[in-house]
């Protein structure tokens, strides 16, 4: 069965995950999905994963990260341009996610990054997601 957005599925597995408290959680994999978790790792937001070749597809397993009192780094994760309606920024309009305490990430030229990688390379894309 095809999967119309990949990406949503990506957010609602980890919100999902979030919620029961899981530390490991498992999903196909793609190219993006991986990006955006290099991303996510890179900012502090989730352990860390991992890509494993099991059969044909194979699976992203990601850490998600919890702080000593059991709180989840991301409060939040929601989807910014949808299959339907996709959203481009130029550099100048970059958006800002709470005064620069969360971050967009956009799928650029240059590969999927957060907005602050964005505007140091001066470069705009397609906004995928909001995380803090």
């Amino acid at each position: 069965m095809t999967m119309t957005d990949p990406i949503a599925d990506l957010l609602t597995r980890i919100r999902n995950g979030i919620g029961a408290r899981k530390k490991l959680i498992s999903m196909p994999t793609s190219s993006v999905k991986a990006a955006m978790c290099e991303v996510l790792k890179r900012e502090g937001y989730i352990e860390g994963f991992e890509v494993v070749a099991d059969g044909i597809a194979g699976s992203l397993r990601i850490q998600l990260k919890y702080d000593s009192d059991g709180l989840s780094a991301i409060r939040e994760i929601q989807r910014g341009s949808k299959p339907g309606r996709r959203q481009y920024y130029d550099i100048r309009n970059l958006p800002r996610v709470l005064n620069g305490h969360g971050i967009a990430v956009l799928s650029t030229s240059k590969g999927v990054m957060s907005d602050r990688e964005a505007r140091k390379q001066r470069v705009g894309g397609e906004y995928l997601c909001t995380v803090y």
